[in-house]
């Protein structure tokens, strides 16, 4: 299995969080992730599992993490940019959208993607 992770950026900068409803409730928030079907091109996972869960358009760019993972064989994440869509959640797996500042994330945001953000912000 792999897992794939998109760094949404808008075009102020600010990263796209999700508040997961399958989540730990004390860790809800994160990035928008999901299992890569067979066949599929990581970045196309992004693209896919962003318009599944938000709505929204975003064209994959560089890969920022690939490392094994915990009940995963492989983690990989990728960023990514806005280009369009209008933000309609999946209300199943998802309870709230939301555009962050990097240096305004909310409580409850996994350890992991805090990590990517920060490690895309900082010195």
């Amino acid at each position: 299995m792999v897992g794939v992770t998109g760094v949404v950026r808008d075009d102020r900068g600010r990263v796209l969080l999700l508040r997961h409803r399958l989540w730990n409730p004390d860790l809800p928030w994160g990035l928008p992730t999901g299992f890569a079907k067979r066949g599929e091109e990581f970045g196309q996972t992004v693209v896919r599992e962003v318009k599944e869960e938000t709505g929204l358009d975003v064209r994959p760019g560089r890969l920022v993490r690939l490392r094994s993972g915990f009940r995963l064989r492989l983690e990989v994440a990728y960023e990514a940019e806005l280009v369009g869509g209008e933000l309609v959640i999946d209300d199943f797996e998802i309870l709230e959208a939301r555009w962050c500042d990097p240096e305004d994330l909310p409580e409850g945001l996994q350890p992991a993607h805090h990590e990517l953000i920060e490690g895309m912000t900082g010195p």
